[in-house]
């Protein structure tokens, strides 16, 4: 573990050498028209410095990203990278995007990192424990809905989800909008206690469960499973508070 904290490490390492100090990029669609979905040169340069450092030290497993793909599918082990979470933040000039990757062990995430390069912050989930710069971290113990922090990254990106999510935030005490994964971070570093979000892939979610479980924290899904392939996802400090968010949000 020790070894793949490094890794992890050398990773946003050279990640970061291509996004900090990069001027606000210029972003194409690749939603087409109808719909916004931005994408950078940052997020495809970065994507690829991720993917080689990664195959040059685990030829044999498999890597998976945003803008690039599949390789190896049938390989036990493989990455998940999200170059640039946040590519919205990033083209308005905010601080808030991360840099992701998750290692899934036979389809399981089991350890990976959030990375918020502006605000160097790495926090690196290994061997069960979630960490930023050494010092491990813990969830709030938030147990109350009355109490807690809630958030999600666009209310209008919810969907269908935006009436149940409603329900919830209307008993929760506060609501804050626009992190992208950084939600999911504040979570793990005991600021944020509760995230609600729908139609996440899975590079979107990946990297967030063991940073978040590593902490103390349970994610799971709207019904209160642990199936995240369906997009839709719920990140709470303690079990309490996950199952008084999945009640509300299924009635």
């Amino acid at each position: 573990m020790s070894d793949l904290r490094a890794f992890f490490d050398e990773l946003s390492a050279a990640a970061r050498a291509i996004t900090l100090g990069a001027p606000v990029p210029v972003a194409d669609n690749k939603a087409g028209a109808g719909d916004y979905d931005p994408v950078t040169e940052l997020d495809r340069a970065t994507e690829r410095v991720l993917r080689a450092a990664i195959e040059a030290r685990f030829p044999e497993d498999g890597i998976e990203g945003e803008e690039y793909g599949l390789v190896r599918a049938n390989a036990r082990r493989r990455w998940l990278i999200d170059p640039i979470d946040g590519t919205r933040a990033l083209i308005c000039g905010l601080p808030s995007w991360t840099t992701l990757v998750a290692l899934l062990e036979d389809g399981e995430p089991v350890a990976g990192f959030i990375d918020a390069p502006v605000l160097d912050e790495l926090m690196v989930a290994a061997g069960g424990e979630t960490a930023l710069g050494g010092t491990a971290l813990k969830t709030s113990g938030c147990a109350s809905l009355a109490d807690a922090r809630l958030a999600t990254t666009d209310y209008h990106l919810l969907g269908p989800g935006m009436a149940p999510f409603d329900r919830v935030r209307r008993e929760a005490r506060v609501t804050r909008y626009g992190l992208d994964a950084l939600a999911y971070a504040r979570v793990a570093s005991g600021h944020i206690d509760l995230v609600i979000e729908n139609g996440l892939k899975p590079h979107d979610w990946a990297a967030l469960v063991p940073v978040v479980r590593g902490a103390g924290g349970v994610v799971g899904n709207w019904r209160g499973g642990s199936d995240l392939s369906g997009g839709d996802v719920v990140a709470a400090a303690t079990q309490a508070l996950f199952d008084q968010a999945v009640t509300i949000l299924q009635r």
